[in-house]
């Protein structure tokens, strides 16, 4: 053996050079695992915000409306303990986080138990293998047309690379229609007879427009570039936003990178979230920041229904002057369809996956399941209700997680009766859930009966968007029109009026699912329902466990009295009698509240999944 003696130099360089390369593994790891973010929120009815000059409750979170801003990075772990304070049930939902393996958390009706007024819970969840622009808000009640929303960014890791220099500062903007009464008051009809007079930015109402209490500004640098995260947080509205003598660069949406083209305005519909960076490159002075509604017929010239916010150049002295940015025809599809099919996918951006195998190609892929979903509206018992393929859903006592948990969904709904391909002859209610193939291709074609644009989402997925049309739907649209070689990836997807919208969803998060409409008043009177993905392997790996904290409603008894197995400390426990449930606090909830999870809440120990018998 010849050994080799290195002097002290090089024995100090070899030495270096291991320590860096161990720092560089340890910052590597931690990127690669995220941080623990912990966040305490109280959700409450405040009377003293008022947007406008309106007598009207708003929900806050913290005492501010809009809540705080969630800014988490990649794979970050976040704990929100949530406090109602309010008279009422509350959950809170995270629009377009996948929540991976763990719909426990999604804070939707199906899946969630509400929090009670005056008692807490946290949830706990991963931004996990995502990045991008989102927004939460509360989920039922109608409540989101009374504030509670707030914007989430989810940066990239270090060890990535963002398609785009970084830009001087960011900010984060919520757009949307508001009603000027009580959300209670318009809860009472469904929305029925009840219109969204005004349109806010951040919270605030139209510049200069004298019943607003203030406006939203953004000060800038001339030479500076900034990143603006829009997102539509509305009721029923599509926007436009443009920005008076600026350009807007389009980088980003819903957490995928898209190819950069470079709007004067931009169309967001509700639901969607939106990244541009605007380079402040005009003499320094005030500009409009402007928001108009898309396909709304307005009885008279309205102002109100304008968002007008103000771009302020550092040490400008010059106001915003002038007549508002004209935007484009606000019925023109041409315009919007033209603009949504250039809206592609960046392929060579690095950054999260929209799925584990990495796929950006969708043009050889097998489909499982075909879904063709038609929204409409319709009459029952002489009642307005929304509908997908003439069906209204009707949302049960007992979350459908939960009894798909633990009693086999018995009696809370039916399994695969929904007519996924075409619409029944006459309207129905009904809880209806669909299954899912896992790790398979569905395809969604999403078809529209209304006379204004309606917008989809799904929870736990990102739909590829292959096309856009109008007009019926053929099969023959998968060889003429669609985009298969870099559909963008996005959770929430716009219809045009009497026209349709092709998705492709690969099925790898297993869990319930909430497909929804986004229009606030079409989701509250029955246009949802729900996809179960099941995986029949039981290793926690593959689906979480219920958490520790799961709340029962509606049906403890009814779920208690079955035989359990439970695990604690990684021991079974057999015997229901040896886990010590918490107190039974029952409720009361307006009958015409919605989504309300109506019965007693009580946290109680969680078991394993099992399988669905059919």
């Amino acid at each position: 053996m010849i050994m080799i003696r290195k002097n002290r130099h090089q024995e100090m360089a070899v030495l270096s050079r291991g320590m860096w390369w161990l720092i560089w593994c340890m910052a590597l790891s931690t990127a690669v695992v995220g941080e623990e973010i912990f966040l305490e929120w109280h959700v409450a009815i405040n009377g003293d915000i008022k947007p406008v000059s309106h007598d009207q409750p708003v929900i806050t979170i913290n005492g501010i409306f809009p809540g705080p801003l969630i800014n988490a990075t990649t794979n970050d772990n976040v704990h929100i303990n949530v406090y109602n304070d309010m008279d009422e049930p509350l959950l809170m939902t995270w629009n377009g986080i996948h929540q991976r393996l763990n719909s426990w958390q999604d804070g939707v009706s199906g899946t969630n138990c509400p929090i009670q007024p005056g008692t807490n819970w946290t949830y706990v969840f991963q931004m996990k293998d995502q990045i991008g622009s989102f927004f939460y808000f509360p989920s039922i009640n109608f409540q989101r047309a009374g504030g509670g929303f707030g914007s989430i960014r989810v940066n990239n890791r270090i060890v990535i690379n963002v398609p785009f220099p970084k830009p001087e500062q960011e900010f984060d903007l919520l757009i949307g229609d508001w009603y000027p009464q009580s959300f209670k008051d318009v809860r009472a009809t469904g929305g029925l007879g009840y219109f969204t007079d005004w349109m806010l930015m951040n919270g605030k109402g139209p510049f200069l427009d004298p019943l607003s209490k203030a406006h939203e500004s953004f000060t800038v640098s001339k030479g500076k570039t900034y990143r603006f995260r829009i997102s539509n947080v509305g009721n029923l509205w599509s926007i436009n936003f443009r920005i008076q003598n600026h350009k807007m660069l389009l980088v980003e949406t819903e957490g995928s990178y898209t190819n950069q083209i470079t709007l004067d305005s931009l169309d967001v519909h509700v639901g969607q979230s939106y990244s541009v960076l605007v380079t402040a490159d005009q003499n320094p002075a005030d500009y409009y920041m402007v928001a108009t509604p898309k396909w709304v017929n307005l009885t008279e010239p309205n102002a109100t229904a304008t968002a007008v916010g103000v771009l302020h150049y550092e040490n400008s002295t010059t106001a915003a002057n002038g007549p508002l940015p004209n935007g484009p025809d606000p019925f023109d599809v041409d315009f919007s369809l033209n603009q949504a099919r250039s809206i592609k996918w960046n392929l060579t951006a690095g950054a999260a996956r929209p799925n584990s195998q990495g796929t950006f190609n969708v043009s050889n892929v097998t489909l499982s399941q075909t879904f063709v979903l038609r929204g409409s509206v319709g009459l029952i018992d002489s009642f307005p209700r929304y509908t997908i393929n003439n069906v209204s859903y009707t949302t049960p006592s007992t979350p459908l997680k939960l009894a798909d948990q633990f009693i086999n969904g018995s009696g809370v709904y039916e399994l695969d009766a929904f007519p996924v391909h075409s619409s029944l002859p006459a309207l129905v209610t009904g809880t209806f859930v669909v299954s899912g193939t896992h790790k398979g291709w569905l395809e969604i074609v999403f078809r529209n009966d209304f006379d204004t644009v309606d917008s989809w989402h799904l929870d736990g997925f990102g739909f590829f968007v292959v096309g856009f049309g109008v007009g019926e739907w053929t099969p023959e649209e998968r060889n003429t029109t669609y985009n298969l070689y870099d559909p963008v990836v996005r959770s929430t997807v716009q219809v045009y009026p009497g026209g349709w919208t092709a998705v492709y969803v690969y099925l790898d998060n297993p869990g319930m699912w909430n497909l929804r409409s986004q229009n606030l008043q079409h989701w509250y009177l029955g246009q949802e329902l729900y996809i179960r993905v099941y995986d029949s392997d039981p290793n926690p790996a593959k689906e979480r466990l219920p958490p520790d904290n799961l709340l029962f409603c509606a049906a403890p008894a009814e779920i208690s009295a079955r035989p359990l197995r439970y695990r604690r400390d990684g021991r079974d426990i057999t015997d229901p009698a040896a886990i010590s449930p918490l107190p039974i606090r029952p409720t009361t909830i307006p009958a015409l509240a919605w989504n309300d999870g109506t019965g007693m809440a009580v946290s109680v120990p969680t078991r394993p999944r099992r399988p669905r018998s059919r």
